[in-house]
């Protein structure tokens, strides 16, 4: 994931489902005629995803007036029960987006200056030449810490459960020499979203979920998001996410995400992620300077721009949101910016083999094309 070339928004790669959107959008095929999304075709779509890799996947699809639901698989190995429609899901690195979000409102009340280097505000924090924005786009150069991690599915066991404070997250890229000078690449980086979470601590007075909560998920109604801390269980209708461990299946759907923090820690459900992405697209959680700013991308970030990925289909259509992945979980959420097309999935791993993403580009053709 801290690669440019395949711009992988999730914590490790190989611990989740190869369902991922970037690197894919450049591939996708030609456009299909019809230019509503067609639920049979959605539906074909899903079921060759748990064909190939995944064990089961819920999505929810928005193309003008008409909204539906549908999903494929199973929720648990083991189990015939289906995956709940509007289950709740560990969405990875879609957490960016929220807390992205929550500074770039900061700075529309006048408190942050986006351009400032992020030592203005946490003394001492990281290199002095690394800026807020440099930290929201992933250009800052900071080492990845989740590299630092034993994130292998035979390893990951040992610290599944351990909590992990910011600070120790942070050290693990500190001790690390910059990847490169700051503003000069673009590297996906865990990193920078520890960081962004501490400067909502510094700014707000308060933790970032906190935060999080009081500025987005209530006055949205977000009921089936939460910013879950040490809780381990996800809590309320939910399918179980796997790796394979010495060529065995094994349930990861408890852990402690704190290893992953404002990085990735959210839980939320498809629902509440469409009622999100189309308040942030219209504007209602953002002034319109910083509206204009969330999704800037420049000549060394031309697909990301704060906390959010913006790129274009070879039929045409611009799509922008983000995508995640956390041990046993990949999502994407996407949208083109006027809203009329929207995608939320979630898909939980299972151990076997295949790859989904032919499958994932037909859904990609057929919802936005």
């Amino acid at each position: 994931m801290v690669q440019r070339k395949s711009s992988r928004p999730l914590l490790r790669t190989r611990l989740v489902a190869a369902l991922t959107v970037a690197g894919l959008i450049a591939t996708t095929g030609t456009a299909l005629a019809d230019t509503s999304a067609d639920r049979k075709v959605v539906q074909e779509a899903l079921d060759q995803i748990t064909v190939n890799g995944v064990l089961g996947v819920q999505a929810r699809v928005s193309d003008g007036a008409q909204r539906f639901t549908a999903r494929s698989g199973k929720a648990e190995l083991g189990s015939h029960r289906p995956v709940p429609e509007n289950g709740r899901f560990r969405v990875g690195s879609i957490t960016k987006t929220f807390v992205s979000t929550v500074l770039l409102q900061i700075a529309g009340e006048g408190k942050l200056d986006l351009d400032a280097p992020v030592v203005r505000y946490l003394p001492g924090l990281i290199d002095g030449r690394i800026t807020v924005r440099q930290v929201l786009q992933h250009t800052s150069g900071l080492y990845n810490y989740t590299s630092a991690l034993p994130l292998d599915p035979d390893e990951f066991e040992q610290i599944r459960y351990k909590h992990w404070a910011p600070e120790q997250l942070l050290k693990l890229a500190t001790d690390k020499p910059l990847d490169f000078a700051p503003g000069t690449r673009w590297s996906y980086s865990n990193t920078n979203y520890v960081v962004a979470g501490l400067l909502v601590e510094k700014l707000t007075g308060k933790p970032y979920g906190k935060a999080v909560e009081q500025r987005i998920l209530k006055p949205l109604h977000l009921d089936g998001t939460e910013v879950p801390g040490d809780n381990v269980e996800i809590r309320g209708p939910h399918a179980h996410g796997y790796v394979t461990v010495a060529g065995e299946p094994n349930d990861v759907t408890r852990i402690n995400p704190s290893v992953a923090w404002a990085a990735g820690e959210i839980i939320s459900t498809t629902r509440d992620l469409d009622t999100f992405v189309v308040a942030l697209a219209s504007g209602k959680l953002l002034k319109p300077a910083q509206q204009r700013e969330i999704s800037k991308t420049t000549t060394v970030s031309p697909d990301y721009g704060l906390g959010l990925q913006v790129q274009t289909l070879p039929c045409g259509s611009k799509v922008w949101g983000h995508g995640g992945g956390i041990p046993g979980y990949s999502s994407q959420l996407l949208t083109t910016p006027d809203t009329k097309k929207r995608l939320e999935l979630s898909a939980t791993s299972a151990p076997t083999g295949g790859d989904p993403n032919p499958a994932l580009l037909k859904l990609l053709d057929e919802v936005f094309c």
